[in-house]
């Protein structure tokens, strides 16, 4: 090894307690000791920061980190200022004198890293300011927001196109989490990127278990799947301000401790829920997708979308905030036939009112998303192939063991051809003018006004699938759409019509597999903590960790992941070091936080441990 390379372990052993680097981190590090242009694409939980944190040290230079959130820009810098880090920010919620301290900081050299909105990169005096800094280089981060392809696209990233010209011979290196072949190459140009260096990791996240359920009784599902994780940290998506209300509110009437976030609140009120997130004063948030992108708590254990996402990326995007430690974690995703068509009238009014029109690459991206949800293949390798790479965990026995296809948690449902041909009967004795409900309802035998008004419980189809529930018809409905045999209305009233395929088989042509949930007792929270990831640890030990982490951070004012993640707790909690130099062998135990938490830590292990013993 390199002198230099020698250096590099050194700095990230002392600094952040790391004795060995994930792949393609040691690649994105020299390329930025070595002050190359690159683009490196590593998914959450990749060790991302590392990679443009390290070099500013080993080369004892200035380097800009672009960041588009406050929050995201405050979460790093405390959290590399308790690693004993020499980094600040500017931005909008400083006041003078903060601002002008860390303007001093950066002037005299004392700064390694200076995070800076993309926005205020275009102020001729923070251009002034940085050429007197001396600006080594720059770091684009969430680099997938300058591309008009990406799934989070901010124009004001365009901005970033001029930062080669007014920066003549500073190295540019981007950082995203997540970006398919087209985006890639769109950051590379619109930064102009020079012979970079491309790095992009493996898509696969194998310790998340990935699950789509047909939405029947969401409320009843949310609840189960955070009863697997009670007590842990959980994020549970809406697509609606008004759903994360109404289903916070249900969460807590069920005992869970819920808050709800949006941007539609008081900012305060925003800060306080996610503060107490980021404290674990609270578990369960139930918010829009605006809440995560500037949260860096690494041990949420549970995600949860209530209905599909508008596009694979930001599926990718939202469900990658789980796990990012390493440990496993869940991500259940809610769908309904339906919700393809929500969000194509939700992009359609949105783009009326900015006077565009939506384009025919952007309809693709929900259907996309769509497809993902309807499919009966390994969710790991949908998701995987879906960004270019290869995946082949599946086509082994066992598959990748951590998808409800490949659990073996989804069966194929009895009768299926009948059952579909009954649906789409009765589909047609309704003259095709109605919607779902109403024939789930005809189907089985309701007794509505609508239908004896309407004089539907005379008709032959009436009652023909009594013996099914409502949830298990409308899921068989949604799968019938997604398979082409029945289409949907594009109107408000979702009127369900016949297609050729849907005729066919309806006269007795052809055959249609439906699945559903296997049936199964529901899991108990403790069954969670009997994977690998907890062999060898005394969990009793790992809670009341957590809890001195909970105690130290409220006394700091800090998010509680900032003292230690849930991986060095973890590891606390397997080894029992009995002295501080075994304490310095925990993988994420930097010598600044020896020296901060290590007696603290150590006196309630030895405590432990005299008390177990």
């Amino acid at each position: 090894m390199t002198a230099e390379g020698q250096l590099v372990e050194r700095v990230i052993q002392q600094v952040w307690g790391f004795d060995a680097l994930r792949p393609l981190q040691r690649e994105a590090i020299e390329a930025g000791v070595d002050g190359r242009d690159a683009l490196v694409v590593l998914p959450t939980g990749g060790g991302k920061s590392l990679c443009f944190q390290a070099p500013p040290l080993v080369r004892q230079k200035l380097a800009v980190v672009v960041s588009p959130l406050i929050a995201l820009m405050k979460d790093q810098v405390d959290g590399l200022v308790s690693n004993g880090y020499p980094a600040a920010a500017l931005h909008s919620m400083m006041d003078e004198a903060e601002s002008a301290e860390v303007v001093r900081r950066a002037r005299a050299g004392e700064l390694r890293l200076l995070y800076i909105a993309p926005e205020r990169l275009v102020n001729p005096w923070i251009t002034e300011m940085l050429r007197e800094a001396v600006v080594d280089a720059f770091i684009i981060d969430e680099a997938h927001c300058i591309s008009q392809w990406g799934h989070d696209f901010r124009p004001e990233y365009r901005q970033l196109a001029t930062l080669r010209q007014r920066f003549p011979g500073v190295s540019v290196r981007a950082f995203t989490a997540t970006a398919t072949e087209r985006v890639r190459e769109d950051i590379v140009h619109q930064l102009g990127l020079d012979d970079p260096l491309l790095l992009v990791g493996d898509f696969d996240r194998p310790n998340l278990v990935y699950r789509v359920q047909a939405r029947a009784n969401a409320r009843g599902q949310i609840a189960e799947a955070l009863e697997r994780h009670r007590g842990e940290a959980s994020i549970v998506y809406c697509i609606s301000r008004a759903e994360t209300e109404r289903t916070a509110a249900a969460l807590r009437d069920k005992g869970f401790g819920a808050a709800h976030y949006h941007a539609g609140m008081q900012p305060d009120d925003r800060k306080r829920v996610q503060d107490d997130f980021m404290q674990e004063r609270t578990d369960v948030v139930v918010a829009t997708v605006a809440f995560g992108m500037g949260i860096d708590r690494s041990d949420v254990r549970c995600v949860v979308h209530t209905a599909m996402p508008k596009s694979v990326e930001h599926y990718q995007q939202e469900a990658g905030r789980a796990g990012r430690d390493g440990l496993e974690a869940e991500c259940l995703l809610l769908y309904s036939g339906a919700d393809p068509i929500r969000w194509l009238e939700l992009m359609e009014r949105s783009a009326g009112e900015a006077g565009v029109s939506v384009s025919d690459d952007q309809r693709a991206l929900v259907w996309e998303m769509r497809d993902y949800c309807s499919s009966v293949t390994c969710r790991h390798a949908s998701l995987v192939r879906y960004f270019g790479q290869p995946f082949s965990k599946h086509e082994r026995e066992g598959g990748c063991g951590a998808c409800d296809v490949c659990l073996g948690e989804l069966v194929e449902v009895d009768d299926a051809t009948m059952i579909a041909r009954k649906i789409c009967a009765c589909v047609a004795r309704l003259e095709q003018r109605y919607g779902a409900g109403h024939v789930i309802d005809v189907l089985r035998g309701g007794n509505t006004q609508r239908i004896r008004e309407q004089g539907h419980d005379r008709l032959s189809t009436y009652a023909l699938l009594r013996g099914h529930a409502g949830p298990a018809l409308r899921s068989y409905v949604d799968q019938l759409v997604d398979g082409g045999l029945l289409v949907r209305s594009a109107d408000e009233y979702k009127v369900l019509r016949l297609t050729d395929e849907g005729v066919s088989l309806m006269k007795g042509e052809g055959a249609v597999r439906l699945i559903e949930p296997k049936k199964t007792k529901k899991s108990s929270a403790a069954a969670t903590r009997d994977s690998a990831d907890w062999e060898g640890v005394d969990q009793v030990l790992f809670d009341a960790l957590r809890g001195l982490r909970r105690e130290i951070a409220g006394e700091l004012a800090v998010p509680a992941y900032i003292v230690f993640g849930d991986t060095t707790l973890r590891e606390m909690a397997r080894a029992m070091p009995t002295d501080l130099r075994e304490m310095a062998r925990v993988k994420g135990v930097g010598a600044k936080k020896l020296e901060s938490f290590g007696e603290r830590f150590l006196e309630l292990i030895i405590e432990h441990t005299e008390i177990a013993s």
